[in-house]
């Protein structure tokens, strides 16, 4: 669904990711792991075309959408949960659910699906985004981009921040959304138990490079959390 090859990224003189090549596939989960400064956001930023990248070529479903401005990659099916959730304070619920509608026409309705895996949406569809707590809004986020029904799912570090009990609603949304086989995800995150649960494949990453990669099943095996040790 999604394949990367040989990307280049600098900030200033700064080498910040280094000829990075691997493949997110249809219907499975991808997690990519790392500690703080490796480079995982400035990836996801370059992913959605908010940053350009100096070498290096991005495809989705077979298109190359390396230098795509980010709506058309929206337009697409690619959903995007940025790391700190981003979402519109002052809008209703409703309002920041129907903004993840705005690719599709004008008549589509926010999909009941999204309610059955976070209920509290429903419950609270006309309070103010800013008024829910910080695992709320992580919800109100992945319903945002859960509602145009995307192809790929990119999701930053969504339990930074999170209460255990919300951390286990995402969980079984993700595991539900994985076990439909409809769309690809790309898990950005640094807790472990939480990655290793999820994940079909692993990627891990330090200074800007893919340093591992396998199986999900192999990760305990494969000594993943030594890696990941600061």
């Amino acid at each position: 669904m999604l394949t990367v090859s040989g990307l280049n990224q600098y900030y200033g003189g700064s080498h910040i990711l280094r000829d990075l090549s691997f493949e997110v596939p249809a219907g499975k989960v991808t997690t990519l792991l790392g500690r703080n400064g490796v480079g995982k956001t400035t990836l996801l930023r370059t992913l959605m075309g908010l940053v350009a990248p100096r070498t290096g070529t991005v495809a989705f479903a077979g298109r190359d959408i390396t230098h795509a401005a980010p709506y058309e990659r929206v337009r697409t099916g690619i959903g995007y949960v940025p790391q700190g959730r981003e979402i519109f304070a002052r809008l209703s619920v409703e309002e920041n659910l129907r903004i993840g509608l705005a690719t599709l026409p004008g008549s589509a309705e926010v999909p009941e699906r999204i309610f059955e895996m976070f209920p509290v949406l429903r419950q609270m569809m006309q309070r103010r985004g800013g008024d829910l707590s910080g695992g709320q809004q992580q919800q109100l986020a992945i319903g945002r981009a859960l509602a145009m029904g995307p192809k790929l799912l990119i999701l930053d570090e969504p339990t930074e921040g999170i209460q255990p009990s919300i951390i286990k609603d995402i969980e079984r949304a993700i595991r539900t959304l994985s076990a439909s086989g409809e769309m690809a995800i790309l898990l950005v995150e640094q807790y472990y138990d939480f990655a290793r649960s999820l994940a079909d494949q692993y990627l891990v990453m330090e200074r800007g490079e893919i340093i591992a990669r396998g199986a999900g099943a192999d990760m305990e095996k494969d000594g993943i959390l030594e890696l990941l040790a600061v």
